[in-house]
């Protein structure tokens, strides 16, 4: 079955990095679309950033445009988030999600948290 298991999370001063990983098993991933999400305190999931399966493109929300990067190493099944210049709305418990077509809801995994303190 699916799993996807994200690590790199923690606490980070305003305008810090943190790079996020994903370790996928249990399906395909080179054919497989795949995306980052994140959930802040009290908020319901908001979409963060999505990679086709070959790496080629990427697309991002609008608030994290231009301080995120969305990559991918499809000989190590990984998907990554490096996330630059950030900002406490960025605080956010962050999920690695897998597209699973229309109509039905993605597979995530545990999620990690990330603070970010002013």
């Amino acid at each position: 079955q699916v799993q996807l298991v994200e690590s790199g999370g923690g606490l980070v001063q305003s305008g810090g990095s943190l790079r996020l990983s994903c370790a996928a098993s249990g399906f395909t991933f080179r054919y497989s679309l795949m995306k980052w999400v994140r959930q802040p305190p009290g908020k319901g999931l908001e979409w963060v950033a999505s990679i086709t399966g070959d790496g080629q493109t990427t697309v991002y929300a609008d608030s994290v445009l231009g301080r995120f990067t969305i990559s991918r190493d499809n000989a190590k099944s990984m998907l990554f988030l490096q996330m630059n210049n950030l900002r406490s709305d960025d605080t956010a418990a962050y999920y690695c999600a897998k597209n699973e077509g229309a109509g039905n809801p993605d597979s995530r995994g545990q999620g990690t948290q990330v603070t970010v303190s002013s």
